[in-house]
């Protein structure tokens, strides 16, 4: 099984490695880091890199797509011809595409969740019905079909598992996550907004949304709105 995991600049890192370090574990996987070229990525944080290893022209058949998230760069994203012609080329062989965060709306944007149920991230749940999405705020994992979107971050290793059950069974999803000790006892449980405090939620809600600006978007989002409008009027 070829699984693509997605990198693209300002990518979240845990949105990509928390689903590798589950799927690497299931048998016959072949893990490939996949962006327009081969080289190294640099994450949201601008600290951090990771290495693509293959092109698009070189994977255009995948069994397995997982496209992540990002804090400021999601728009860009969506807005990049290159990566959303290869995401529904993609998409129109593959078994299985995931997203996790917001990577939920990059699919979105290449017209793979119209009439699905979806999540994502709390703080993005409201543009899901922008692209024809039914929003499941409540909801950590949403499988419909060969569609399966996770909430935020740390979520995608949840997602993961969920994969590894699916194509394998559930014992070998449970050796996998035994393989990890992936046994989450956070101190807080505050880690969703209807269990966190309201000022909690009102504190993280204004963080997120003032690490999310990135002046691009003021070209991105227009673009995306542009494309989406024509696609409707040519009835694609």
């Amino acid at each position: 099984m070829q699984v693509a995991i997605l990198l693209y600049p300002g990518m979240t890192t845990l949105d990509a490695i928390g689903p590798y370090e589950v799927l690497r574990f299931m048998p016959e996987c072949k893990i490939r880091f996949v962006s327009e070229q081969p080289g190294p990525i640099v994450t949201d944080s601008g600290v951090l890199v990771l290495g693509a290893t293959h092109s698009y022209e070189e994977t255009q058949t995948p069994d397995v797509i997982v496209v992540p998230g990002s804090e400021a760069h999601t728009a860009t994203a969506m807005a990049d011809r290159k990566l959303i012609s290869w995401l529904k080329l993609a998409h129109q062989s593959s078994q299985y595409t995931l997203s996790v965060c917001s990577g939920a709306l990059v699919l979105g944007a290449a017209g793979i969740l119209e009439g699905h149920p979806a999540t994502t991230h709390w703080i993005a749940q409201d543009k899901l019905r922008a692209f024809g999405a039914r929003s499941r705020p409540d909801e950590r994992i949403v499988q419909s079909g060969k569609v399966m979107t996770a909430a935020g971050v740390s979520a995608g290793i949840d997602l993961a598992l969920t994969l590894a059950a699916e194509v394998h069974g559930r014992e070998r999803a449970e050796r996998i996550q035994l393989l990890m000790e992936y046994d989450p006892q956070p101190p807080f449980d505050a880690g969703h907004p209807r269990k966190a405090s309201e000022t909690v939620l009102a504190k993280a809600r204004e963080e997120m949304l003032a690490r999310s600006r990135n002046p691009r978007n003021l070209i991105s989002v227009p673009r995306i709105l542009w494309r989406r409008t024509l696609d409707r009027i040519r009835g694609k």
